[in-house]
């Protein structure tokens, strides 16, 4: 499978991303370019997005770029700083871009724009590389 037909084959079993809104735009290898749209049901009590939305935004992104080849990889360490207020209404972007690989692990490097490619948040993934392919989990 390519790339790109990977990412879709995870997202079609990945309920959350699907609730979440997630559509993916440009997937090449370890790389993916995906946005979200904020739904009133993402809004904390203080009128901006609650930051596990974020998280999760970014998590996704974090899963479809390692995980494109065909390789399963999982999380094994995420830091996340928030730099603006998501409000409602806003459609975030997230780029994932691969920064470190080595046979077990790999560094990612993910940003959070909003519509107006305003930098909202800034993430780094670490995966760890299962023996495993995506398609057999």
């Amino acid at each position: 499978m390519t790339p790109t037909e990977t990412a879709n084959y995870i997202l079609k079993q990945d309920y959350f991303s699907q609730w979440m809104g997630v559509k993916l735009i440009e997937i090449r290898e370890n790389y993916c370019l995906i946005e979200m749209p904020i739904r009133q049901e993402m809004i904390n009590g203080l009128k901006t997005v609650h930051g596990g939305v974020t998280f999760s935004f970014a998590e996704s992104a974090l899963a479809f770029s390692s995980n494109n080849t065909g390789n399963a990889a999982v999380a094994l360490n995420c830091m996340i700083n928030f730099t603006k207020a998501v409000k409602m209404g806003d459609t975030l972007i997230a780029e994932s871009i691969l920064m470190a690989d080595t046979r077990k692990t790999a560094v990612y490097d993910i940003t959070i724009t909003n519509q107006h490619k305003v930098v909202v948040a800034s993430f780094r993934g670490t995966v760890y590389k299962l023996d495993k392919k995506v398609v057999d989990l």
